[in-house]
């Protein structure tokens, strides 16, 4: 298994052009797999966390299509898998970056009850693809809970692997002049950094740096 993450796929593709098809049958883990998930929920019931187990979203293919679109397969899966270490079963998860009018970044600090990435800032908003949604859905569903605004425009930028066996749809938004976000309760913190990535906070790691440096590729 790789140990830094893999650009599967990359766009920038329009959000009409990303189609998403779903298999009826849920995927079934192997029963070690199963009980790594059950010990994760216990371990956030335990630190207070109001993360609850359901169904999302697994990857099980994609394409490239030669009308210049992204086509995306994916099956029902349980959601505690995506917290198993070192196997989260090719759980997919949706990550919508989110830029103004002026190309600067939201950042928002994750809430320390989160299941993944607590206490640590991230870009935009993010979360699981919920079953039966489309990827592109997805983001803006996000966006719309977290941050409380809709976008002005909004693209699938990538597919990312990371190495624990999930799969990153890569988004990125842009809000019409002077839109306004409201952060809900996942966020303890937020802010907006320069369009500039040289001039970020200390607080930006490394790996959001990166990020920042894939997506502002994609500039309109």
């Amino acid at each position: 298994m790789a140990d830094t993450p893999s650009l599967l796929a990359r766009g920038p593709w329009p959000a009409d052009l990303v189609t998403t098809t779903w298999l009826e049958e849920t995927y079934e883990p192997p029963a070690d797999v199963s009980e790594r998930a059950d010990a994760a929920i216990a371990a956030l019931a335990e630190r207070g966390s109001p993360s609850h187990d359901g169904l999302a979203g697994r990857i099980c293919g994609f394409e490239v299509t030669e009308g210049g679109g992204l086509s995306v397969e994916m099956q029902p899966a349980r959601w505690a898998l995506r917290l198993v270490e070192g196997n989260a079963s090719d759980s997919v998860a949706a990550l919508c970056a989110v830029r103004d009018s002026e190309g600067r970044w939201l950042a928002g600090r994750r809430a320390a009850w989160l299941a993944s990435w607590p206490g640590r800032w991230a870009l935009g908003a993010g979360g699981a693809v919920d079953v039966g949604e489309g990827a592109a859905s997805a983001l803006v569903r996000e966006l719309q809970e977290e941050w409380s605004v809709e976008p002005e425009e909004v693209r699938v930028e990538a597919l990312v692997g990371l190495p624990q066996r999930m799969t990153m749809v890569i988004g990125q938004a842009w809000l019409a002049p002077g839109a306004e976000v409201t952060p809900d309760s996942e966020h303890d913190e937020h802010a907006w950094w320069p369009a500039d990535v040289e001039l970020w906070p200390q607080e930006a790691d490394e790996p959001l740096r990166r990020m920042a440096a894939l997506l502002g590729e994609f500039d309109r």
